[in-house]
């Protein structure tokens, strides 16, 4: 079993506070929101503490990007085992459990939980969430970077059809099922990316539009392998 060392105070608030923003909004804060939320003067002080997380193995750290922070397995795994729990346990043991699928490529016109669209069956611990979700969707591609949310990663959804501005979405356009930030301004709907070298997609009144869920977590893949 692996032993980290022990966090300070100030080291347990921020890593508090990151678990708290990935089940809110699906993603990780800036360092600069980290700096407003606990006081401190500037985005460094946040980036200092976030190193020595980094050290002590309950982080990992993805460079050149403001929201690159990644919990790491074992860090869910110690979180999960201080309560007398692990983060799959066996199907028999429902308690706490969530039944989770994953959605792999979404037909168009289709319900996106449509049992054909469904690759696997996960079991997970509900405290892992703060906001229940209904799926895990495999993210595709690199738009949504900056927020820490890279390819190949399993995104928590809780369905839904209505979201607020600067909340990480799951959006249907057409026969495209994308992950955006989604942004309201008067008639117009943008989704915005977390990566410059992808443009804002903005839809205009009576184009084929809809939300199909809200991201409430993150799942590197390797942590259920």
């Amino acid at each position: 079993m692996l032993i980290r060392p022990k966090l300070t105070d100030r080291q347990q608030q921020i890593l508090d506070l990151i678990q708290r923003a990935v089940a809110r909004t699906g993603a990780p804060p800036t360092r600069a929101e980290i700096a407003t939320e606990l006081g401190f003067k500037s985005a460094n002080a946040a980036e200092e503490h976030l190193q020595a997380l980094a050290r002590k193995g309950a982080i990992e750290l993805v460079s050149g990007t403001s929201r690159g922070i990644r919990l790491k397995s074992d860090t869910l795994l110690a979180i999960n085992a201080s309560r007398g729990k692990s983060l799959v346990q066996s199907v028999a043991d429902f308690a706490g459990q969530l039944t989770l699928p994953l959605i792999g490529r979404v037909a168009a016109g289709s319900p996106i939980l449509a049992q054909e669209h469904i690759d696997k069956t996960y079991y997970l611990e509900d405290s892992l969430f703060q906001r229940k979700p209904d799926y895990l969707l495999k993210v595709r591609g690199m738009s949504m970077r900056d927020a820490g949310i890279m390819d190949g990663d399993l995104l928590a959804v809780q369905s839904t059809r209505e979201a607020k501005n600067g909340q990480i979405v799951v959006a249907r356009l057409g026969d495209e099922v994308t992950v955006k930030r989604f942004m309201r301004h008067n008639n117009l709907i943008e989704l915005h990316p977390e990566n410059p070298d992808y443009q804002t997609i903005v839809v205009e009144p009576g184009e084929a539009f809809e939300i199909e869920g809200l991201a409430v977590g993150l799942i590197r893949n390797t942590m259920l392998m």
